[in-house]
């Protein structure tokens, strides 16, 4: 069995100041470390329990089967903090059947992006009987 000691998601945006610029400032992302120089050099951003890496060019978008999934606090406040940051909204918070509250956005190259926020009583986060 291969033991994983860490994990991190890959990007190659097609213009990638343009997408530090939105996992940087507007989405707010902290970044853990940078390496190269260069318009392709990389940057690697905190991304909860794991990373996400900007790296590279790509001269296509990615593919649509790709997309992240962000926890969040409060997806309100981060609608809030986010349209103030110029981030388009695809779909607004609304709380789904399986009890998540959900809210969607897309990076510049398009890649779908959810925020999640997992009210108090939702199965994630707490078990009756444990």
């Amino acid at each position: 069995m291969v033991h994983v000691l860490s994990g991190r998601t890959l990007l190659q945006p097609t213009d990638p100041e343009r997408s530090r610029v939105f996992y940087g400032e507007q989405l707010g992302l902290a970044v853990y470390r940078e390496f190269g120089t260069g318009p392709e050099r990389g940057t690697v951003y905190f991304l909860g329990g794991g990373f996400l890496e900007v790296s590279g060019r790509s001269e296509t978008p990615p593919s649509p089967a790709v997309r992240l999934w962000l926890q969040v606090e409060d997806v309100a406040a981060a609608q809030d903090e986010l349209r103030g940051k110029g981030v388009e909204i695809m779909r607004p918070p609304a709380k789904e059947p399986w009890g998540l509250i959900e809210m969607w956005i897309a990076d510049p190259d398009g890649t779908k992006i959810v925020l999640v926020e997992v009210p108090a009583e939702h199965p994630l986060r707490y078990r009756p009987g444990t």
